[in-house]
This record gives structure tokens, sequence and C-alpha cells, in this order.
């Protein structure tokens, strides 16, 4: 991705956001400097690109605000899923002593780790807020491993670009750049405020990004791929995702 300047970018114009011209003005910027996000064609696409290309410039390493303790929401509100595959199942019956986390793709090593293979690497805890697309929202402690902790181990190739990263469950999957993928905050969790990570949240391991909606924190994961493109992988796009039509940056 071109380096650019705050300064240089908006001395371009890049503020100039009034009206239909000025978007595509903007999208034209964004693609010049690689700064455009692969749901951008389309009618939506200009306003895609300048949400993802202004996150990007303005707080490419923003923190997601932490709360204190006394913040944390008593009734904390897990949203419906659907019925369970017999796989979750079978692993469940076991306590998740079998459940897997396969790292693959633009690696120089890849692994499958177990959650105890997750919990020797270092941990990190925070309290921050989950905000939903559909209006509701709610405070926990999350813990668990960074995911840079675990790429930085398995080393990262230069060329990689994106993370895709799928549940157990068919069609759960969604995909991030690594900006994201590498961001402190971004946490394979498998804690929960007092105890092991809910079910009803994504137990035994979801990943968790608090600085997007979400939908873009996907529950039950297995698997986690390095690529160099997202095509075929990104959920606004495909009718089959239960994300279809939401943005693919989904930024907060």
């Amino acid at each position: 991705m071109n380096k650019i300047s705050r300064r240089k970018f908006v001395k371009a114009g890049f503020t100039v956001t009034a009206g239909v011209s000025g978007l595509a003005v903007a999208a034209k910027l964004a693609k010049r400097y690689g700064l455009v996000p692969p749901d951008s064609g389309g009618i939506y696409g200009p306003g895609e690109t300048l949400t993802y290309a202004a996150h990007r410039i303005f707080s490419r390493h923003s923190l997601a605000r932490e709360f204190s303790r006394s913040m944390i929401s008593k009734d904390p509100f897990a949203n419906s899923i659907a019925p369970l595959s017999d796989d979750f199942k079978r692993l469940q019956s076991g306590r998740f002593a079998d459940w897997r986390l396969s790292v693959e793709g633009m690696v120089a090593q890849s692994a499958t780790l177990s959650l105890s293979d997750l919990k020797t690497l270092p941990m990190r805890s925070q309290i921050t807020e989950v905000v939903c697309e559909e209006g509701w929202s709610y405070i926990a402690e999350w813990i668990g491993t960074p995911l840079h902790e675990v790429l930085k181990a398995l080393g990262v190739l230069p060329q990689a670009r994106y993370l895709v990263y799928f549940s157990i469950e068919p069609d759960w999957w969604d995909s991030i750049d690594m900006d994201d993928a590498l961001h402190p905050q971004t946490l394979l969790v498998w804690a929960m405020n007092n105890g092991d990570l809910p079910v009803s949240f994504g137990g035994p391991l979801r990943l968790y990004l608090p600085r997007q909606l979400g939908y873009k924190s996907v529950k039950f994961l297995t698997r986690v791929r390095v690529t160099d493109s997202v095509k075929g992988f990104v959920p606004a796009l495909d009718p089959n995702s239960p994300n279809y039509g939401y943005s693919w940056y989904a930024g907060i």
C-alpha cells in the first residue's frame, strides 16, 4: 500500500465529499493511493471507498475505547444463532479439548493450534464494547490471544494483504485487511468476564474486532487464511453469506 501523508491527501481534495461528484473524486484519489476496499463496485462503491480510505488515513492505529470494570454490562445481549452443527456438538461434548484453529496461507509456517496452545502465547484483556448494526450494544471484558502474536510467531509473508477467517458453522466467514489483523486489540477470544467464553457469545473461540461492527467478529472460529486477495471471500458480495449486502469495512 502506497504511503501518503494526511496533509498531502487532504490537499489533494479527499475532503471534498459533497455530492456525487465529490464522492467520485474521493474514490479516484483512494484508488490512486491503494485505499480501495474489495466491495468498491456498484452504486454504493464511492461511499464505501470514502469510509475505508478515511479510516485508513486518519485512524489506522487508533484504539477502541476501553472502559472501567464498573461499566461491564450486567446482562450482555447474546444475539440468536442458527442451530449448531453436529461437528460443533461433538466437540462441545468433549469440553472442546479437540477444538483446533488452523492458520494457513501466506505464512512462513502453517500451524494447527489447540485452545491450550493459544493460551501459551501472550494474552490480552480488554473491556470494550460490542456494537451491532441492529442498534444494540454491550460492554464486556474480553480475554484472549492477540491475533498478531499468532501471526508473528508463524511469520507473515511480505505480500500478504488480507486475512480470511472461518467459523465451524457452514457459510459463516469474513475477511479483513492486515491493518486490522495486526491491530493490538484484535483478539482470538477464549474467555469473557469471569469465565470461559460462553457458546452463546461464540465460545470456545471467536475473532473479536472492537473497532468494527459486531458482524465482523465471527463466532466458533476454526480457520484463518492469510492471503494477497479476497476474491470470492467478500461477504458483502456473496448472496450465500449471512452478511450479504453489509459493508465489507464496518469501522466505528
